[in-house]
């Protein structure tokens, strides 16, 4: 299994990975939803320029957005890490946010996707800790990030999970 940048996927996978999701699923918002090939196309392009801080909108901070490859090349999920954390995602959406393909649910991968992108950002993370939120009626991904690190706390309506950093 391997993370690969979106803009460094196949397109077309990526398309037909994206479109899986609805616009708001479990917390994970799918900013492309409703788009043509097209527009998803011009959507890559804008958030690879937020990975170095470009055309971010007011109150965002750079991130890269990684696709979840499997060992047979499926793409089955989407992990968006967060560089920095502001007073918003310090307090909630923390420096990760990710979802599972439903063909591909149920099976491991959130868990082992999280574990992989916990190896690949811990170097850049300022924090001794990745934060992480959860919506409490999404136990899948809450079992996922227990696998990889504990609850901290709870806010309303979500679990703040923390795993610690892989050095």
């Amino acid at each position: 299994m391997k993370l690969v940048k979106l803009w460094e996927a196949d397109m077309k996978k990526a398309y037909a990975l994206q479109t899986a999701f609805e616009a708001n699923e479990n917390g994970l918002v799918n900013l492309a939803y409703g788009y043509s090939f097209d527009q998803f196309i011009d959507y890559v392009q804008t958030r690879k320029g937020y990975e170095h801080g470009i055309g971010l909108p007011e109150g965002f901070v750079p991130d890269t957005v990684f696709v979840l490859v499997n060992d047979e090349g499926e793409y089955v999920g989407l992990f968006n890490f967060r560089h920095t954390l502001n007073d918003f995602l310090r307090a909630g959406p923390g420096h990760v946010g990710f979802g599972i393909a439903p063909p591909f649910r149920r099976r491991g991968y959130a868990s082992e996707g999280l574990r992989l992108l916990v190896e690949r950002i811990s170097p850049q993370i300022a924090e001794d800790e990745i934060y992480l939120s959860v919506h409490k009626d999404n136990p899948a991904s809450l079992r996922a990030m227990q696998n990889n690190g504990v609850i901290h706390h709870e806010i309303e309506g979500a679990f703040c999970v923390r795993i610690p950093k892989i050095l």
